[in-house]
């Protein structure tokens, strides 16, 4: 197939129809991305990303956001961004840098204000009162409660694979903390020879195991995306309860360089998809005994 793109969570799915747009019209898999990661950050009714995205235990709403080009490997990530419209897109431009490729907090947000990027509040009202009414029970809030991090995989015309991601972290998050999401070959990655992935879920868990590297190594070993994508989860999944007798949440979408689509999760994960000859659909992938079911919704 000559395009396709795959994003993570429900709440890609409008993200998902901007990005088959304009990967039907001829366009490149980094705009495809960046808009599909756009519509995440810009809609308060999601309140894992951008505007309106969870604060940490202070209030204040710190960002993370990353990019890959397979073609050339060029990555550029940002963490605990503060006050900026979109990290994903901050992180594109890092890209381009011989070095420096990835800033964090204040030296993160000097470098997108020289460079003219929007800078915006992201604390909502609506998400303020989310954090007033659970603060107090902040030492029995699951680590995972509203943390859902917003993926985009693309591959172009042009044969050209990019990864995005987006996120405001892990509610009520510690001041600094940072997880797997703007880490290369943890929370995304990308080789235009063999296709992309990125990572969702618990940062410190994904981090373990470099999720999203793992899973394009197996693909370059022959494996089919679903094949890698499962297998990635589920070997990290075994491994860290053979050693700590648990593992938290995590979910895995992937990309080759034909277009094809493989997800790997141990919880129930919606995720939208859509390639040239078939309209943006949302999937729910689930866990069954070590292994990852795909059914319509």
């Amino acid at each position: 197939m000559k395009w396709a793109v795959i994003g993570t969570w429900k709440m890609a799915y409008d993200g998902v129809c901007k990005a088959a747009e304009i990967l039907e019209k001829g366009g490149i898999a980094a705009e495809a991305v960046l808009a599909g990661c756009s519509d995440g950050e810009d809609n308060p009714n999601y309140h894992s990303v951008g505007l309106g995205g969870r604060p940490d235990r202070n209030g204040r709403v710190f960002l993370d956001g990353a990019f890959m080009d397979g073609d050339t490997l060029r990555f550029g990530a940002v963490a605990g961004l503060e006050g900026f419209r979109s990290p994903s897109r901050i992180a594109y431009a890092l890209k381009d840098e011989d070095a420096n490729n990835f800033l964090a907090g204040p030296g993160a947000a000097i470098y997108a204000r020289a460079h003219g990027f929007e800078e915006r509040d992201n604390v909502t009202a609506e998400g303020l009162a989310i954090w007033q009414k659970e603060k107090d029970r902040l030492r029995s809030l699951s680590a995972y409660d509203g943390h859902d991090t917003i993926c985009f995989t693309a591959k172009d015309r042009h044969g050209t694979v990019c990864t995005a991601v987006s996120t405001s972290g892990l509610f009520m998050k510690e001041y600094g903390r940072v997880g797997d999401s703007p880490v290369a070959g943890c929370g995304f990655y990308a080789d235009s020879l063999i296709g992309g992935a990125a990572a969702t879920g618990m940062g410190e868990e994904i981090m373990k195991g470099s999720l999203s590297f793992l899973a394009c190594h197996l693909m370059e070993e022959g494996k089919s995306p679903m094949e890698a994508a499962n297998e990635a989860v589920w070997r990290l999944d075994r491994r860290l309860r053979q050693k700590t007798g648990s593992c938290r949440p995590m979910s895995l979408i992937c990309l080759d360089k034909e277009g094809n689509y493989g997800v790997g999760t141990n919880i129930l994960f919606p995720f939208a998809y859509a390639c040239e000859g078939q309209k943006p659909v949302l999937l729910i992938a689930e866990p069954a005994d070590g292994k990852t079911i795909i059914r319509n919704v």
